[in-house]
């Protein structure tokens, strides 16, 4: 896999769980090293993080930044960070909807850099053994699946399975 870490470290920034989870089934097929994969998910995770946090803290009147401040999440987020800000840039990355405003949230609030950059660091980190864990220890069960089912029928109960995930969080929130 030529490019596999640079794939993931790329994919976990922008889309996040699906790269984490690819990264440690590559790793339980030994087509990479797991630490190699749980640092590219990490990294991926914790640069895209940085980045928005830092574009959000010096670009808070620009009209990007504007369009997402005016997103329903965003304000919760907001309210969340002036409770327990400390908390939150450490878990904001394991709840469901918040992890795309969060960052910028972050970036606009009063939290200090210095206080921001170690706790996304802490988050990334755990975030990456997790979700690169977890995809490690499915690997076998998708192998099992493509041996029984084959590459397509998988590969779809695997879109349907996101997708009904995807329609009761969002139902739920």
């Amino acid at each position: 896999m030529r490019y596999g870490v640079v794939a993931i470290f790329c994919g976990a920034g922008i889309e996040g769980e699906p790269f984490a989870l690819a990264g440690g089934v590559l790793a339980q097929r030994h087509w990479l090293p797991i630490t190699a994969a749980v640092l590219a998910a990490a990294g991926g995770a914790y640069l895209v993080d940085q980045s928005w946090f830092h574009a959000s803290r010096y670009f808070r009147e620009s009209r990007m930044i504007g369009r997402i401040r005016r997103r329903p999440a965003f304000s919760r987020a907001l309210a969340l960070i002036e409770r327990h800000p400390v908390w939150f840039a450490l878990l904001f990355r394991f709840a469901y909807g918040m992890r795309a405003v969060a960052p910028v949230a972050i970036g606009t609030s009063a939290v200090p850099t210095r206080l921001f950059m170690p706790l996304n660091l802490v988050a990334a980190i755990v975030w990456g053994i997790l979700f690169t864990a977890l995809g490690y220890r499915l690997g076998p069960a998708f192998e099992m699946a493509v041996a029984h089912y084959g590459v397509r029928a998988a590969a779809s109960a695997i879109c349907v399975s996101v997708l009904v995930l995807f329609l009761v969080l969002r139902r739920d929130r």
